[in-house]
Order: structure tokens, then sequence, then C-alpha cells
């Protein structure tokens, strides 16, 4: 059988679509036009097709008002001042008896694979390499290069590309992105950030089957 590839380069963009979804939403608190965006009959059709429950009033109140309740509920989940859940690779992993700091080893070990394909951070970037927006942007910028080759029937750029990111998912993402979103949803005050932490867990594990442990089998 030839490769359908159209097929091909729709399965990737769609990926790439949902990790730049998920890069939105733990980068920083939402806006309103994010907020507009989810709420719209394209986003809240997924959602509900996937029987993500943001509750009621994330539809029905004001913009404005889930904007605020938003950006509280991301301050005290992800920034402090208070306990808090630091979104980066570091914290949440361990190499060579080394764990719990920031700019630890795992984060010189992704600012050095990003930037070994070629990418390189916005000027404006201010952030750590291994923030997990950052390492959901990295899958999302290969998912559509690899879409791009599909398109231009480029075999082995497209493999090339796949070939990356199960790296990059097995080395970092797959080892402590979950762990994450188990945390998240543990301490989540609001369903958003729950909902979304238990898609992003749920998106991750179908990652990991259909690049890795069925490409192996």
């Amino acid at each position: 059988m030839g490769t359908d590839w159209n097929k091909m380069a729709d399965n990737a963009k769609t990926r790439s679509d949902m990790y730049g979804l998920l890069t939105l939403v733990f980068r920083q608190e939402p806006s309103e036009a994010f907020i507009n965006e989810l709420r719209g009959p394209r986003l809240s059709g997924a959602f509900s097709d996937m029987e993500l429950d943001m509750g009621g009033s994330f539809y029905s109140e004001p913009v404005s008002a889930i904007a605020d309740q938003l950006a509280l509920e991301f301050s005290r989940l992800f920034i402090g001042p208070g306990r808090h859940i630091s979104a980066h690779e570091s914290i949440f992993t361990e190499v060579d008896g080394d764990s719990g700091g920031l700019w630890g080893a795992r984060t010189v070990e992704v600012k050095k694979f990003i930037e070994t394909t070629g990418l390189d951070y916005a000027s404006q970037f201010t952030g750590l390499p291994d923030h997990i927006s950052v390492e959901l942007e990295f899958m999302q910028k290969l998912a559509d290069w690899e879409a791009d080759k599909w398109i231009e029937m480029d075999r082995i750029s497209a493999e090339y590309c796949l070939s990356i990111q199960r790296m990059f998912l097995q080395q970092h993402i797959l080892g402590w992105i979950p762990k994450f979103c188990d945390a998240v949803v543990a301490q989540a005050d609001i369903p958003f950030y729950r909902e979304l932490a238990e898609l992003t867990k749920n998106f991750l594990k179908l990652e990991e089957r259909s690049l890795i442990i069925d490409t192996a089998a």
C-alpha cells in the first residue's frame, strides 16, 4: 500500500494543534481572547466530545469574570507566593541524586536538546528551558515540521521529525509531566485546570502508545 500523505500530514497537524493548545494553557494566565476561543463552538464541542467538564459557569459568566478567576487560580497553583506547583522538569525529576532545584541537570539537557534541532528561544523569552510550556511548544513545532514534510512527500525528513519527538517524549516529557498533571488535579480548586491537566495526561498516554509502544511492537 502507498503512503496516504494527506492523512499523515493531517494527523501530525492535529497533534501539533493539541500541543499548541496545551502550551497556551500552561504558559500564563489565560487572556480574554483565549477564553473566548475556548468557549467557541469548535473547542467547546471538542471538549464536550472528550467529556471535559469545565463547569457551567465557565460558559455562562462574563469573560472578564472568568479571566479574573483563572488568573487567581493560575497564580495560586503555579506561581505562589505560597506553596505552589513548579512547572519545571528539574523539580519533578532526579539526576544522579540531584533533584528539586531550578536550573538543574535536566534544565541543561532540555536546553541542549532543543538547540541541537536548530530551534532557539524567542528574544523576549525570560523563562527556563524546562518549563512545561516550553517543552510542549517544542513538540508543537516538531509535529508541525513533520506535517510539512508529509505534505512535501518527504518521508525521510518526516520520519526523522518523528524520531526526535519519540526521543524527547521518552527522555523528558513522559518522565515528569504526568506527575505534574497529577499534582494539578489534586490541588486545583476550580474545574478548568483540573480538567485540562487530565486532558494533558490522557493525550500524552495516546502519544506514548502511538509513537513509542505501537512503533516498537
